[in-house]
């Protein structure tokens, strides 16, 4: 791999394409030449990048040559056209949709979590699903411990996981209920100011919706962990920025709340913000922006056996998006 590589961001002016831009710079990257693609509508616009303008340029299958690593995020159906033409031109591909998570030959990574298994890459790497990133950013370090069997979890998603205009959509249905005017509604099937909605993804003939499941099967791969099961609803929370979700784990071995702690403290990427008696606990609103995922409301778990009930939030864009990708490009590297 060229120590300076040439690197491009796919879906460059999407929300996570601005997010892998910034986290680039932001890390000192040693991009030696950075290439912006997006579809033809946002062929022409311009981007910074260290201060310096970049004219973002349209995605074709000619794209690729002499690129060494592609960021992609711009939706499952341009991963699944454009990656494999990317990876047969010998750039290796770190994918934010969901179209390889599940494939055998394509790693799925957490860098904290299973970094060695980007040595595995046929050109293709998987980054996970937000909603998982962020969870397991705070079960993993608990199963190293004492070894997870399952867990029952409810998200609180936000609204930004949907894209940019799903943050217009909040923004122009807050200011419409306050100033008493008609809601109107295009991304979202019914009003998300002021209201939860049960509901990301498409729903399954289980019942469960296509996000609830992807905790169980990415869970699994990246934790190298076939047996663990993972119930979950997955909310779509008002809330602009960040995910957090409130998880019950079941583990093997006894668990307790002083032996969690020390696990969670020497944890990589998570902070431990849990004090009750100060009203210190993770919330979105802090989370936004921050690299690292934050974990509180550590508590035994009084419905389960050797169970552990917490509380995680993390910022979507970034651990669950964008920063993860720099993270595994940074493995590639080193």
């Amino acid at each position: 791999m060229n120590r300076s590589p040439h690197v491009a961001v796919v879906g460059a002016t999407g929300a996570v394409g601005i997010e892998m831009i910034k986290t680039l710079e932001k890390r000192n990257f040693p991009v030696g030449k950075l290439t912006l693609l997006a579809s033809a509508r946002s062929v022409g616009k311009k981007l910074k990048f260290r201060g310096h303008d970049i004219t973002v340029r349209e995605l074709t299958k000619k794209s690729f040559t002499g690129i060494d690593i592609a960021l992609f995020s711009a939706g499952g159906n341009i991963s699944r056209e454009f990656a494999p033409i990317a990876a047969k031109n010998g750039c290796i591909v770190i994918d934010n949709s969901s179209a390889f998570r599940m494939d055998d030959n394509v790693p799925l990574v957490i860098p904290e979590i299973n970094a060695a298994d980007v040595k595995r890459h046929e050109g293709i790497i998987a980054n996970p699903n937000c909603t998982t990133a962020v969870t397991l950013m705070a079960l993993y370090p608990l199963h190293q411990a004492f070894k997870v069997k399952r867990i029952f979890a409810s998200s609180y998603q936000a609204v930004s996981g949907t894209g940019a205009k799903a943050i217009e959509e909040l923004e122009r249905q807050v200011e419409q209920v306050v100033k008493k005017q008609p809601v109107t509604k295009h991304v979202y099937p019914h009003q998300i100011a002021f209201n939860v909605l049960p509901h990301v993804d498409s729903f399954l003939p289980s019942g469960y919706t296509r996000e609830e499941m992807k905790m169980e099967n990415e869970g699994r791969k990246i934790m190298h962990l076939p047996a663990f099961r993972a119930s979950v609803t997955c909310v779509r929370v008002p809330v602009y920025r960040a995910h957090s979700v409130a998880v019950s784990a079941e583990f093997e071995k006894p668990v307790t709340v002083a032996a969690a702690r020390e696990a969670l403290n020497k944890a990589p990427g998570l902070d431990v913000i849990d004090d009750p008696t100060k009203n210190e606990y993770p919330q979105p609103l802090h989370a936004a922006e921050k690299y690292n995922c934050a974990i509180g409301r550590i508590r035994l778990d009084c419905a389960l056996d050797n169970g552990l009930a917490f509380w995680v939030s993390g910022d979507q864009l970034l651990k669950g998006a964008a920063l993860n990708a720099v993270q595994i490009a940074e493995e590639l590297l080193s």
